[in-house]
């Protein structure tokens, strides 16, 4: 059966990968992205390629009205969502917190805490069917950074990603009584461009050898279990946080 599936911060990465995966399955995908229109069009072109339809949608996932019009315009191009991906999110460059810029942090916040609040609030307003939508699956991307703190790297990255493990814990009993299931899943060391953005390019081939399975992940596995939340085989599924982490 088809499917309507919205991925924030699509265009690259994790979001990419699940995007690309959700396709596969002849879904209806759209994706959005911030600045990067050419990685956004690439990506939304290898998703009809696998099988899929899609669509990108400039969004700033830290503005309401901007998560309201990503909704909007979905349902208008492929009818009520059944899936929404709460991925979009960014890192500050690698430093101890005290080192850390403020105004990085406060991007963060905005994006990575305030962004994925948005993001589940309007996927509840839409998808739960008190209110009319069809129910389905919410799956929330946070870190293993989110367990393990980032000491040294990225504290208020991980201190994010422990606000995106609570809204799953409290979402997914909130929405389970209107037919949607709330999932999280928790990458570990997977190679992205993120790495990059840190300062540190070489950073999951570095640490990956720490990893109990000797490497570092790829943004293609962690989208295998992305989309199993997603689909009906994960139906008895709700509250729960998946590692995607090498047993990190």
């Amino acid at each position: 059966m088809t499917k309507t599936i919205l991925v924030t911060g699509g265009s690259r990465g994790i979001g990419r990968a699940v995007a690309v995966l959700a396709g596969k399955r002849g879904w209806k995908v759209a994706i959005t992205y911030i600045s990067n229109q050419k990685a956004a069009d690439e990506t939304v072109a290898a998703i009809e390629a696998a099988g899929g339809k899609g669509l990108a949608i400039q969004a700033d996932a830290a503005k309401l009205d901007d998560v309201a019009r990503v909704f909007d315009a979905t349902e208008k191009a492929f009818g009520k969502i059944d899936g929404f991906v709460n991925n979009a999110g960014i890192a500050t460059p690698i430093s101890k917190l005290a080192d850390k810029d403020p105004a990085d942090i406060a991007r963060l916040v905005e994006i990575n805490v305030l962004g994925a609040i948005y993001g589940a609030r309007e996927a509840a307003r839409r998808m739960s069917k008190s209110r009319g939508g069809n129910g389905g699956s919410i799956v929330n991307m946070s870190s293993a950074a989110a367990r393990l703190g980032m000491p040294n790297e990225g504290v208020d990255y991980a201190a994010s990603k422990g606000s995106m493990d609570t809204l799953t814990y409290g979402l997914s009993k909130e929405l389970a009584p209107d037919g949607v299931r709330v999932n999280a899943i928790r990458p570990g060391l997977i190679a992205t461009d993120i790495h990059a953005a840190m300062g540190a390019p070489d950073r999951a081939e570095r640490m990956g050898k720490t990893v109990p399975l000797g490497r570092e992940g790829t943004a293609d596995e962690v989208a295998e279990a992305t989309v199993w939340l997603l689909s009906d085989e994960s139906s008895y599924v709700a509250g729960g946080v998946l590692d995607v982490t090498g047993g990190r």
